[in-house]
């Protein structure tokens, strides 16, 4: 942790203490926050676009119903038909968001990324590479 950081931290305690943050509006209420970071940085100011105007990236669609489903399930019986079901869902959506970002990673690769672009292009025009 940095020299500002505790600093930070330390001031937040010492207000804390003091009961500053006591009767704050929305005082008990959960933060709503943008989860854009799996969002690569060079997107994002589409996607909030995109988001703004009523579409949410398929990542993050993914994500919430991954936590809503999560949710689900701390309230079913392990044993139940309906908790098999949503665990087949979970699991494949998992599997889906993290087949995603794999993809995504390897094209993103400065090494690897412009061979395949190139390896793609001479297919479709029928070159050997």
């Amino acid at each position: 942790m940095s020299l500002l950081e505790r600093l930070a931290d330390a001031h937040i305690d010492a207000a804390a203490e003091r009961g500053e943050f006591d009767n704050l509006p929305g005082a008990g209420k959960p933060l709503d926050l943008d989860d854009d970071r799996d969002v690569p940085p060079e997107l994002r100011a589409g996607y909030r676009l995109l988001k703004n105007a009523g579409f949410v990236p398929p990542e993050l669609e993914a994500r919430r119903e991954i936590r809503d489903i999560e949710d689900l399930l701390r309230m079913t019986r392990p044993e139940s038909a309906e908790s098999q079901r949503l665990s087949r869902r979970l699991r494949w959506l998992e599997t889906r968001l993290r087949e995603t970002r794999r993809g995504r990673a390897l094209l993103a690769d400065h090494a690897y990324g412009p061979a395949i672009r190139d390896r793609l292009a001479c297919n479709r025009n029928g070159d050997t590479p």
